[in-house]
């Protein structure tokens, strides 16, 4: 059922479903389009009532345009829509228009007369809200004045005679409550916004929250995500997507998993869980069953052994051979007959090795007896189809349900009429049923008369009084598919077709059901179910671990409560498991009367502490004491305080580096990834300190080009070659005459007090070298003049 809420005024529409836990907002408009979708929004719990406040109980000076309460299981929740504005301090006309006020136009009398005036209008400005209210004379109790205004959120009585709240409208008559001028939530857009306040008071704390709103579970923060594609199997064909509503659609244990397929003749896939990766695209080999699968279902005490029921009636017995199937099966190890129409269901003994039961549409449960292949126990008392049936944890006793809307309790080695029946799910469109808190209670998942599903918890021992409690979840077509973890006591329901998985702890006490953080998929799953708990990851506190089963493809997902210490076992969410894997008692024992119980093991590994026994730490200083902050400080402390920070900063030239910590690569890795950084690096540095003697060459030779024309032309020749001119050289050498052996003391002196290694430059030390080469190619030129003009004069 859709819940529609017109606001006139602003011409928003919100709908909302009955069950569903989305509001929808829409614009009307007069023109095409007429809707147009304005924002959706999710709330925690579903709803069960809608109802709009009053515009003027709105914040205006927050931009909130709307408001509604939403009604649910639990709780009354407001969801604000705002308007974003980057002005909040002044009031917006265009957003908030005139609206209908609290007095009425006329009276009954005067309507029935003809009378047809409209409520007038009022602003929603703050500062001209109208005070006046609407007394009416039938009403006891209503003045014109208010004697005596009360503030609900400070307790603050004001007993002046006539006092008006120019803000908002008083409580009493027809008048909004000044309680919800304030929103109890707020958005950043025109977006629905919800918390845990309701806007009718002030905000309680989270312990007052906690007292009001009752107990929250432990695992109410739980967490499931799909796990990496390396654990995926994909490329799944031709699966069979029609199984029966009774039937979870495919089984899976700690090894294998069992995926019925849609090709004739009832054939079944065998896939191993150690080979996860993507299948040939060749056909795969398969189990020959002969007749439509019903259900299948594991051994729970023996891997290899699979027991499928068909539509013909019959209940085969298959051996999957060690490492997997590798060829196709079409003899079965055993076939049970007895049952005379289609089977509905079918389930191993919990306790007891080679015991099985089976429903059918001959409203008939049959227990057998596999080793040795016979019917052994018949249970009577059906008038119509059986939904669903489940072995008690002792496997003592027997529960079922059914079409009639009726819930039976048999135990079946003293009776074969239920010992107990009570009323279960109203509609008759599926049912499934669980044991859970030590098998005292029964949960039960259906619809009620509106299709709406819902769970209900009975105990086991007062069936006939009906249920202890029923919760609503939502409105959808199939039936929800439920399935307790004993160590927990957390069920998980979700249906086929369905994207989301609902959590919650069932308890024994009041509220019995306890809501953790569900679990949503991208896509609709075909099927959904469970490991033994033995496969899950203990490290990374995963409490369960499921196959999820898409179009193509099955996903495992593992469910996980965050911790800090995760280097600790978590005893309180691990306690000590049952054996499932190990039978207590034969068949043959439990036919004679004798019950069992099967040991239980801890999961913690060898090489983990449990975090009961870890080291308790001391509590870490929340607040600075105000001794510390109100000290006055001299400068020169002020100053040492930053000397001592910064020589922290610097650190200890013999700690070590950082990637001397690093794991995860080797020392030849490391050398590489160096080496390569070093040839970087000094590709890099030669680049820029050849591109500076470049540079500097090319201004030295400007410069001596510059001056080089005041030389001789053989001089000059010199100074543009080596880039210096004869001048500079002088200088640089600190020579006045072009003497030899001054030129060579100069230049040694020069030379070493520039040498790198005692802190000189490289530079200077090369602008030495090129004076002494300059000076010594002047003395070339000059002795080589010399040697013309002697020539010369002896001619």
């Amino acid at each position: 059922v859709t819940i529609p809420l017109y606001d006139a005024d602003t011409g928003l529409l919100v709908l909302a479903g009955k069950g569903e836990n989305l509001l929808y907002c829409f614009e009307v408009a007069p023109t095409q389009p007429a809707l147009t979708q304005v924002t959706q929004c999710r709330t925690e719990g579903s709803t069960r009532g809608l109802a709009a406040v009053p515009r003027l109980a709105l914040d205006v000076m927050a931009c909130e345009v709307l408001r509604v309460l939403q009604l649910t299981d639990t709780a009354l929740v407001p969801v604000s829509y705002l308007v974003p504005r980057k002005s909040v301090q002044e009031f917006h006309e265009d957003l908030f228009p005139d609206c209908t006020g609290t007095l009425p136009a006329t009276d009954a009398q005067g309507w029935w007369a003809g009378d047809s005036q409209q409520v007038g209008r009022v602003s929603l400005h703050p500062a001209r809200r109208p005070t006046e209210n609407f007394t009416s004379p039938i009403i006891a109790g209503t003045t014109t004045t208010n004697t005596s205004h009360r503030d609900t959120d400070t307790g603050h009585t004001d007993t002046n005679t006539g006092h008006t709240d120019t803000d908002q409208s008083e409580a009493s008559g027809y008048s909004s409550p000044s309680s919800l001028a304030s929103p109890g939530s707020a958005a950043t857009s025109l977006s629905a916004g919800t918390g845990p306040s309701s806007g009718f008071a002030s905000s309680p704390s989270q312990k007052s929250l906690q007292s009001i709103l009752g107990p929250s579970s432990r695992f109410r923060h739980a967490q499931g995500r799909v796990l990496h594609r390396d654990h995926h199997l994909t490329n799944l064909r031709g699966l069979s997507l029609t199984t029966p509503g009774e039937c979870d659609g495919f089984c899976a244990n700690h090894q294998r998993v069992a995926l019925p397929l849609l090709s004739a003749g009832g054939q079944i896939a065998i896939l191993e869980l150690s080979k996860p990766g993507r299948l040939p695209d060749a056909a795969v080999p398969t189990i020959q069953n002969g007749a439509a699968v019903a259900d299948l279902t594991w051994d729970p005490f023996d891997p290899r052994r699979l027991a499928v029921a068909g539509e013909d009636a019959k209940i085969r017995l298959w051996r999957i051979p060690e490492g997997g199937l590798q060829q196709t099966l079409q003899e079965p190890e055993a076939i049970l007959q007895g049952h005379t129409e289609k089977i509905y269901s079918i389930r191993f003994h919990p306790v007891a090795s080679n015991l099985l039961v089976s429903s059918s549409y001959d409203m008939t449960v049959r227990i057998w007896e596999l080793s040795a292949g016979r019917e052994v126990l018949c249970l009577q008392g059906h008038t119509d189809q059986i939904f669903s049936m489940a072995w008690s944890p002792d496997g003592k006793k027997l529960a079922t349900v059914s079409k009639d809307g009726r819930i039976r309790l048999y135990e079946p080695r003293r009776s074969s009429q239920p010992q107990q029946e009570g009323p279960g799910p109203e509609g008759g469109r599926g049912a499934r049923l669980v044991w859970v808190c030590g098998g005292d209670y029964l949960l039960v998942s259906g619809f009620d008369s509106r299709s709406e599903r819902r769970i209900l918890l009975y105990w086991a021992q007062a069936l006939p009084e009906g249920p202890l409690s029923v919760l609503g979840l939502d409105v959808a077509p199939s039936t929800l598919l439920p399935f307790y973890d004993e160590d927990t006591s957390v069920v998980f329901l979700t249906g086929k077709g369905d994207t989301r998985v609902f959590l919650y702890e069932v308890t024994p006490e009041p509220p019995y059901f306890l809501e953790c953080n569900s679990f949503t998929s991208n896509e609709p799953h075909k099927g959904f179910v469970f490991l033994p708990k033995t496969a899950c990851e203990v490290r990374e506190v995963e409490f369960a671990r499921a196959l999820r089963l898409g179009q193509s493809t099955l996903e495992p997902v593992a469910f996980h409560v965050p911790r800090v210490k995760k280097e600790y076992f978590q005893d309180d969410l691990y306690p000590p498991t049952r054996v499932w894997w190990e039978p207590a008692l034969g068949a043959g024992a439990w036919l004679d009367g004798q019950d069992g119980q099967q040991r239980r093991a801890s999961l913690r590994p060898a090489d983990m502490v449990p975090v009961s026994e870890a080291p308790k730490e001391a509590p870490a200083r929340k607040f600075v004491p105000a001794s510390v902050y109100l000290e006055e400080k001299t400068d020169e402390q002020k100053k040492e305080e930053l000397l001592s920070a910064m020589v922290a900063r610097l650190g200890n030239r013999d700690d070590p580096l950082p990637q001397d910590s690093f794991e995860g690569v080797d020392e030849d890795e490391w050398a590489k990834y160096l080496a390569q950084i070093i040839l970087v690096g000094a590709q890099v540095v030669g680049r820029a300190f050849m591109r500076a003697l470049r540079q500097e060459f090319a201004a030295s030779q400007a410069a001596a080009n510059a001056r080089g024309r005041t030389e001789r032309p053989q001089s000059a020749a010199a100074s543009r070659i080596i880039g210096i001119s004869l001048q500079e050289a002088q200088q640089i050498l600190n020579v006045t005459s072009l003497n030899p052996e001054e030129i060579q003391k100069n230049y040694d002196h020069l030379f070493k007090v520039n040498d790198k290694s005692v802190g000189g430059s490289f530079y200077l030390q090369s602008k030495v070298v090129r004076a002494k080469e300059r000076l010594d190619e002047e003395l070339r030129i000059q002795a080589k003049g010399d040697k013309e003009k002697g020539r010369k004069a002896e001619t």
